[in-house]
């Protein structure tokens, strides 16, 4: 009897080390596939409406779970420049095959920002002494996010730059914010229309000396930003001609200026997708709260400029 309790009581014992061990392991392992915490970009590069799926559930160059499709995202506006970022990611195979990182101006809309640089109108080199344009530097950057699969790679410091990839010294925050928004927000249905910025203007109006003008950008398909705008003969912006109080609406008995007006018809068109509203004969229209000038000729114009992205 008193052999076999010895040999129970040893069973017992080696069995209790034997599940604490095991518990140790457990606790101690971290997940493979989880990026590290100080990787993360700052708060700033990255809102909580906005943050991409954490890479054990969004996929990692090794298991490849990103869902097929075409995925969009944006980053909040430059308030300054007006500049919009954007990026497009291709994900084939479970895999972000290729990564297109651009930018739309809310200001001025028309060219997206690519080309501009590439057109050498953005002057990163010849005006803000850049290692390399714009597009060339942001090509890198491109090329880094589909090597890693994962923008949390792209480390950002406090000035929203990185160490990370070679040859980029412009900021990449907005890229960051960017990619993240596009995965979180999963594949998007591009609209009907080509990427690009395309403009149209109108005829010289004797009687009040302005020529109607309109840009657009399209980006992922849809429209994404419009000016409203005109020129006169002195090649004044009739949009910052009024802004400057120049043009003098309120003056007149009008109850508000016209580039806050055009503003509006603005706002309705892109909401509204380019559809234009119900005109009078005059290009009049009680649709849009708020506006008491023409507008039938912009959304023309719209129209005729849309017609090169079809």
């Amino acid at each position: 009897m008193k052999k076999a309790s010895l040999i129970l009581s040893s069973a017992l014992v080696l069995g209790t080390l034997l599940a604490g061990c095991g518990n140790n392991k457990d606790n101690n392992a971290a997940p493979t596939n989880a990026p590290a915490e100080s990787t993360a970009p700052a708060a700033t590069t990255a809102p909580a409406a906005t943050t991409a799926p954490a890479a054990s559930d969004a996929g990692t160059a090794e298991t490849g779970k990103y869902q097929d499709g075409t995925y969009y995202g944006t980053a909040p506006v430059d308030a300054e420049t007006g500049w919009e970022s954007f990026v497009l990611l291709t994900v084939e195979g479970g895999k972000i095959t290729k990564a297109d990182w651009d930018a739309f101006n809310t200001k001025t809309a028309g060219d997206l920002k690519k080309k501009v640089s590439e057109d050498g109108k953005y002057g990163l080199v010849s005006k803000g002494g850049g290692q390399a344009e714009w597009h060339e530097q942001a090509a890198k950057a491109e090329a880094f996010l589909v090597e890693k699969q994962d923008p949390a790679a792209v480390v950002v410091d406090d000035k929203g730059k990185t160490d990370a990839i070679s040859g980029v010294s412009i900021g990449v925050s907005d890229f960051v914010t960017a990619a993240q928004a596009a995965l979180a927000a999963g594949p998007a249905q591009a609209g009907p229309y080509k990427d690009g910025g395309y403009s149209a203007e109108g005829e010289m109006d004797k009687e009040s000396g302005w020529k109607s003008t309109v840009a657009l950008t399209v980006a992922n398909g849809n429209i994404v930003a419009v000016n409203f705008s005109g020129v006169n003969a002195a090649g004044d912006d009739k949009k910052q001609y009024s802004i400057d109080g120049k043009y003098g609406m309120k003056a007149g008995g009008a109850s508000a200026e016209w580039h806050e007006e055009i503003a509006l018809a603005e706002k309705y068109f892109l909401e509204n997708k380019g559809a234009a509203p119900k005109l009078d004969a005059e290009g009049k229209t009680d649709a849009i709260s708020g506006v008491s000038i023409h507008v039938g000729e912009y959304f023309t114009l719209a129209e005729k400029a849309l017609e090169g992205a079809k």
